[in-house]
């Protein structure tokens, strides 16, 4: 199967200029939000600074330049939502941000590495094929969820 194609781009849009960056992610506590990052999947500090009591850093896959997981992190983040994600059916009751996705490879082959890194595994490596895609997700030691996608051949 192969990957599904995308609509011609609309160059003749005022909006031409937009292209994904960075998505953040809130928590109580910057160093150990970034070294979660940095020790269990290699990410990469890109820059830290502060704003206000708040601390704050992008962070870059390990062989990506053009995206960033900002950690905002300081200060009392409230309310504070628990989501109980044990699964990915569980995950979709909760209206707002959901999760953000990063490209692999392979599924399997990065689930079980996760998996030796302690890694929470929230849903299996599945197949969809209405986007050609295997996918599978996991969570951070905070809650938020992130999605594997592999290109189907």
């Amino acid at each position: 199967m192969a990957d599904f194609i995308p609509p011609a781009a609309n160059t003749a849009s005022p909006f031409a200029d937009m292209r994904g960056h960075h998505v953040a992610v809130r928590t109580p506590e910057l160093e150990t939000a970034k070294r979660w990052y940095v020790e269990t999947l290699d990410f990469r500090v890109v820059a830290e600074w502060d704003y206000a009591d708040e601390q704050l850093a992008y962070l870059a896959p390990a062989t990506d330049d053009h995206f960033y997981i900002e950690i905002l992190g300081g200060g009392e983040p409230a309310p504070r939502e628990v989501r109980p994600y044990t699964d990915l059916a569980s995950s979709l009751a909760y209206a707002g941000y959901h999760h953000f996705c990063l490209s692999v490879d392979s599924v399997d082959r990065t689930v079980a590495r996760l998996r030796e890194r302690g890694v929470t595994i929230v849903t299996e490596p599945f197949e969809l094929p209405a986007i050609s895609r295997r996918l599978a997700f996991f969570r951070d030691p905070f809650g938020n969820l992130i999605e594997l996608a592999e290109v189907l051949a």
